[in-house]
């Protein structure tokens, strides 16, 4: 009878709590939103997947000595996994439409606003009982509004690591969501008559300049702003890797395989910090309504600097394509596209949209970086 007790023990059956269950079932739904609705499957896969594997009782994979424990501590705790992941997307990143175009750096800076407005609303969550974050919390929980998933990871990881689950599904939720959340501001902020403006084409862009480009990018950062260096110094080497023509190997393993694998373990990671006593606070809540409001304030102010440039530039510029300054990439700029057609059936805004999308990815990481010299300055 003894055993029998010690075998019933020392199931999952006998040591469920309702916490538990619940966070296994938030994991089903990030499977179900990444193999029904397909958003960002590479990501809430692994994600949701390690949700319901670090809320198994008994089996201690979050904790020390389990799988998911150390795949944390080396990858993200670390901070390693989010840098192989923006080498990864350099890799992937044409830079050609923003060379072509500098001007849209400033939409990438203007959709960035949503970063700073999030830190002060965090902090004014503070005068609501049950709110208790610091200002590193709330700079963590700010760069969502960034909508790029692995600088707010290496934030997060850096400022707020027990934020980290909650911070970590904000901001690949509302990445995912961009074709539902950006529109209807878009169409908003514009009237048919702006959607309907047509672009000139891009002039094109040689090889020299976009191998020229990311090294100029890294050294304004150890210049200016040195907290940045590790984000846009991996995404910068990711560039000149596939822009520079002879080490092609090394271009394609950063684009496949090497951003392949560390995305698993990345998702896997982020999903172990999903676990119910980290996850169910009202906290949590808290930063899924910070979260969706900065990306609204980033995706607006993009299309109201877009709306002012258009007026300078006499019309020539197409306000939609302000929403793309978010670093949603690619997603924003198909967004945009997409909108401009139902506009325009004879508006391409894709290759213009690339220039604020990739202007927002350095944006970001920029970002990140003034926010951790700000909070957590060097010794």
């Amino acid at each position: 009878m003894e055993g029998l007790n010690i075998l019933w023990e020392s199931t999952g059956l006998a040591n469920f709590q309702w916490a538990q269950i619940v966070m296994m079932l938030v994991g089903l739904g990030l499977l179900y939103l990444a193999i029904s609705k397909k958003f960002e499957p590479l990501l809430l896969l692994p994600i949701g997947f390690g949700a319901v594997l670090t809320n198994i009782p008994v089996a201690g994979l979050a904790e020390p000595g389990g799988l998911l424990y150390y795949t944390y501590q080396i990858g993200i705790g670390s901070g390693i996994f989010p840098l192989l992941i923006f080498m990864g997307v350099g890799a992937m990143t044409d830079f050609g439409a923003l060379i072509a175009n500098p001007k849209m750096l400033l939409l990438g800076a203007a959709a960035q606003t949503g970063i700073f407005a999030t830190l002060f609303g965090a902090i004014l969550l503070n005068f609501i009982p049950g709110f208790d974050f610091t200002l590193a919390d709330a700079s963590a929980i700010a760069i969502i509004g960034g909508a790029d998933g692995p600088t707010a990871i290496f934030l997060a990881s850096k400022l707020a690591p027990d934020l980290l689950g909650a911070i970590a599904v904000a901001a690949y939720s509302y990445m995912a969501l961009v074709p539902i959340i950006q529109p209807p501001i878009m169409k908003a902020l514009t009237n048919e008559k702006e959607r309907k403006i047509v672009m000139e084409q891009l002039r094109p862009v040689s090889a020299k300049e976009k191998m020229i480009f990311p090294l100029m990018v890294l050294m304004g950062t150890i210049l200016f702003l040195p907290a940045a260096t590790p984000l846009v110094g991996m995404f910068c080497l990711g560039n000149l890797m596939r822009e520079c023509g002879v080490v092609d190997r090394l271009s394609k393993t950063a684009q496949n395989e090497l951003i392949n694998i560390v995305t698993i373990f990345l998702g896997l990671s982020v999903g172990s910090k999903l676990s119910a006593e980290e996850f169910l606070t009202v906290e949590t809540l808290g930063i899924l309504a910070l979260g969706a409001v900065a990306f609204a304030i980033g995706t607006a102010c993009g299309v109201l600097m877009a709306k002012l440039m258009s007026k300078l530039s006499g019309g020539k510029i197409n306000p939609l394509i302000g929403a793309a300054g978010v670093s949603a990439v690619p997603m924003a700029a198909r967004v945009v596209n997409k909108v401009g057609l139902e506009a325009n059936p004879h508006n391409f805004l894709l290759m213009h949209a690339m220039g604020p999308n990739v202007a927002g990815v350095l944006g970001s990481a920029v970002a990140a970086g003034i926010l951790l010299a700000l909070v957590a300055p060097p010794l």
